[in-house]
């Protein structure tokens, strides 16, 4: 089974498309979303809708710390992103609230730990930036595999039976075989926000077959994204950033 796994998509509508359209191109067979479907962009009332269709579907969905802060849960942020949450909570309908209200903050399948944060205590929100954060989502759990987002970069961290650990950054569009008994943590990157200096989105795609992971990088409209977000009157930089892709 080919999966898409998806975070971050953070209420960019135009990437979240551009990575819908692509995964589907690619014979994908199965969707996973890590969580942040709101905060920053400008259409967070017509991803959660689409997150939850494709749910309604059999998709897989988690919470992330922005949805959370959306459904008035205390979040630390910086003054941009808080000014983004106030105006989303303002955007979004009740029944966008009550779907979000209901994701869990993990879930289980197969082999598979799909999470938004670190998997050791997944309501602390806690970013995986290092080996150590890694090891420890990793030893919080009996997964092979743990894929989540929160980071908004891309990379791989690999630990062997006998505890070394590996960590590098997956090439676009180029396989990685994630074979036991070696356990992997995956950071999928973000598709309405990426952080990692390149502004295209980013999603992965898993094969159960084969067990091997390619993250992808799709080009999408940057200046509708960009500009839908100075219409609605929301932070400049949150647009400016999506042309730096940081």
């Amino acid at each position: 089974m080919l999966i898409a796994l998806m975070t971050d998509l953070h209420s960019n509508r135009e990437a979240f498309s551009a990575c819908l359209a692509h995964a589907r191109a690619r014979g994908a067979e199965r969707f996973v979303f890590l969580g942040d479907y709101v905060g920053y962009g400008a259409d967070p009332a017509w991803v959660v809708a689409t997150v939850a269709d494709l749910v309604a579907q059999g998709a897989v969905a988690v919470r992330g710390n922005h949805d959370a802060a959306a459904l008035g849960a205390p979040e630390r942020m910086n003054e941009a992103a808080a000014a983004a949450i106030a105006w989303t909570q303002t955007h979004l309908p009740e029944t966008a609230k009550a779907f979000l209200a209901k994701l869990p903050l993990t879930v289980e399948e197969d082999d598979r730990l799909y999470v938004h944060a670190d998997a050791s205590a997944p309501e602390k929100w806690r970013y995986v930036t290092d080996a150590l954060a890694a090891r420890t989502s990793l030893e919080a759990c009996a997964a092979r595999l743990i894929f989540s987002g929160h980071v908004h970069v891309p990379a791989l961290y690999g630990v062997s039976s006998i505890g070394k650990m590996t960590h590098f950054t997956p090439v676009a569009g180029q396989p990685v075989p994630l074979l036991p008994p070696r356990r992997w943590l995956v950071l999928i990157g973000s598709v309405g926000q990426p952080r990692d200096d390149n502004p295209a989105a980013a999603y992965a795609l898993y094969d159960t077959r084969t067990a091997s992971l390619a993250t992808q990088r799709v080009p999408y409209d940057i200046a509708a994204a960009a500009a839908k977000i100075r219409a609605a009157g929301l932070p400049t930089l949150l647009a400016d950033r999506l042309f730096r892709g940081h």
